[in-house]
Order: C-alpha cells, then structure tokens, then sequence
C-alpha cells in the first residue's frame, strides 16, 4: 500500500530533461510534457489524497489546467506537443469526472490504494451477508406486487407496496452513508506512518462500499419494477 504521492521521474521528449511526475511542464524547455506514467488523478490536479474535498476547489483546478491543456493553444505546435496537448485533456477530464463526485473519488480512492480490484466488483454481485434479511424481504415483496399486477389491482395499490418495500432499503442507503462520511472523515485525519490506522479505515471503506453499490441495485430494481421493466429475482 502506498501511503502517499508516489514521484517517478517523467523525460520531456522536446529537450530530454527531467520533471516530477506531476508537473505538466518541463522545468527546462518550458513544454508541455507528454503523459506519461502519473501518479494519480489527486497528484495529476495537485490535490491532497483525501475524500473531503472542496468541490469548488476541485473546479478551479480542472479550469485552470483546461486553459493550460486546451488544443486550440497548440495548433501550430509540434506533433509531440499537440498529442501531450491531447493526452492531458483527457487525463484531465478523467481525474475531474472522477474526483468531483463522492462516490467515484472513495472507489478511486481504493483503486489507487489497492484495496478494490476490478474482480471485486464481480464479488458485489452477491448478497452481502449484512443485506440478506432486506433482500429476503424485498423479494416477497416484488413477488407479492407482480402477482397483484398480474391480476388487475389497481396501480395505486401495487405502488403503494413498492414504496413500503423501497422503505428499509432507502434507510440502509442512509446508514451507509453516514458511515461512509465518518470513514472519508477518519481517514483524512490519519497520518503518514499509521499503516495499521489506514489499512483498517481502507478495508471498513472497501466493505461499505460494496454494499452500497449492492444497495444501489436494489433501489434500481424497484424503479423497473415501478416502471414495468421488471427484473431478475435478487
């Protein structure tokens, strides 16, 4: 696990020089640098690897880079410049995309830290052992609506017990996030060194959000079935 900014020395193609994988321009030659290995979208917009970030201050830096990064500045540039010019607009739209929100910055967060694989998001598929009572009971429910529907009960019945049934899942998503802000909140209070404290908080992050995405699922499935889209049983 990698408890901060990971510097690898990136070679500026224009004049051969070195620079620090999070600087976007040559300290030399002044050029804009081709993206190369970077440290993470947090370091790419020189933000700290926290969750509780100021969504204004994430706006600033992305127009700021914007301006700096846009093609149009490097029209009449060399082909390794409009390419770099390219590359990290797109980066950049990327690390943006993904910090700006909660959810995308905890599960990038985990990625970069190691804790969540893309495998891991297979294993969410499954009925967390926290969620098996809910599920069970959602799953009466749904069977109970479709076999109201299917016999002509009138929809304000059939909607009503959706929204019942959306009751106890709606409160496990609360749940969730509220555990999930005091997680993001001890985490940015952690220090460099307490290995054992960061692991603990990533692993009880991991976990949390894998159920939120399952309790997402959830939540999915009764709006087709509200819809008449339907589903698979859970």
């Amino acid at each position: 696990m990698t408890s901060s900014h990971t510097h690898h020395l990136q070679v500026c193609r224009t004049c051969g020089g070195g620079a620090p994988v999070d600087v976007h321009f040559c300290p030399s030659c002044t050029k804009i640098l081709t993206l190369g290995r970077q440290g993470d979208y947090f370091s790419f917009l020189s933000l700290p690897r926290k969750l509780n970030l100021d969504p204004a201050l994430i706006e600033q830096k992305f127009r700021a880079l914007s301006r700096q990064f846009h093609p149009d500045y490097y029209y009449n540039a060399t082909p390794t410049e409009r390419r770099a010019s390219l590359e990290r607009s797109s980066y950049l739209n990327d690390a943006y995309r993904t910090l700006r929100q909660p959810a995308s910055r905890v599960a990038y967060l985990l990625e970069v830290e190691g804790v969540l694989k893309p495998s891991d998001h297979e294993a969410a598929k499954k009925v967390p052992a926290s969620l098996l009572e809910e599920v069970f009971a959602l799953n009466e429910e749904l069977d109970d609506v479709r076999e109201m529907r299917a016999s002509g009960a009138p929809e304000d019945a059939w909607r009503a017990r959706l929204a019942t049934a959306a009751g106890p899942i709606e409160a496990k998503r609360a749940e969730h996030e509220a555990q999930l802000q005091e997680l993001s909140t001890r985490w940015d209070a952690l220090q460099d060194g307490d290995d054992a404290g960061r692991q603990a908080v990533l692993n009880a992050l991991r976990e949390r959000v894998l159920e939120r995405n399952y309790i997402n699922n959830l939540l999915a499935t009764i709006e087709r079935e509200a819809t008449g889209t339907g589903g698979p049983q859970l």
